[in-house]
């Protein structure tokens, strides 16, 4: 009933995260749920389906909660501007730019430790931790981590959302405070950013796929208004 006057990308991104979800913790066996996640390009365990179905998996019910009704309440908005061809490319372009950020930072911190991008693959696996020095260790590690959800391209949603209408007031959970919108996104982005480059041992959320939705959503934005006549 909630969906009924959903736009329709919208409602069936909606209808198939939650079928994923569903799927994955009641149908689908654990090898092949981990199949669907995404993992660095080097790894012997990346496939290029993961790009995508990344995408459409989430950890728990509070995850794809939060990234359903940011969906649901940014994404509605947007879809009716935009129509559904744009709306659809411009969340799968975010998804893809968030995927492609969080594993350039994995990239980057295996290149520091093995001076190359793409380490051979019994370092991935492991088999030679003997031999590594701590740095080694934990770029392996750190790229070894699977990566899943839409937050990438939710968060490209709500930076959208945030250039077309800076001005709107939006009623915060914790605190019930309202902010407008320009703000809101401006405090998740340095968020992501400060949470990135601390990168607590405890904190295992991908916070530089939420800035890269960000980042690719802005300059597919930018790039879409310089062609006005075509913007919406």
């Amino acid at each position: 009933l909630m969906l009924q006057n959903t736009p329709q990308v919208v409602k069936n991104l909606i209808i198939l995260n939650v079928l994923m979800f569903a799927a994955t913790n009641l149908i689908l066996s654990p090898e092949l749920s981990l199949k669907l996640l995404g993992v660095y390009p080097g790894s012997p365990d990346f496939r290029p389906w993961q790009l995508l179905s990344h995408m459409f998996m989430h950890a728990d019910l509070w995850h794809i909660l939060f990234n359903m009704i940011s969906l649901l309440v940014f994404g509605s908005r947007l879809e009716m501007i935009w129509g559904p061809q744009r709306f659809l490319s411009f969340y799968l372009i975010c998804g893809f730019g968030g995927f492609f950020c969080h594993e350039l930072v994995n990239g980057i911190e295996l290149y520091r430790a093995f001076g190359s991008f793409f380490p051979i693959d019994d370092a991935i696996h492991g088999s030679l931790y003997g031999a590594l020095t701590p740095p080694q260790i934990d770029a392996i590690r750190q790229a070894s981590t699977r990566v899943l959800g839409a937050s990438g391209a939710v968060y490209g949603l709500l930076l959208a959302y945030g250039v077309l209408f800076p001005n709107t007031e939006l009623m915060l959970l914790f605190p019930p405070i309202p902010v407008k919108a320009k703000y809101l996104v401006l405090g998740l982005g340095l968020y992501a950013l400060f949470a990135g480059l601390r990168d607590a041992e405890t904190d295992f959320v991908a916070h530089f796929a939420h800035l890269g939705g960000m980042v690719f959503g802005y300059f597919l934005l930018k790039r879409w208004q310089q062609d006005r006549g075509h913007f919406y």
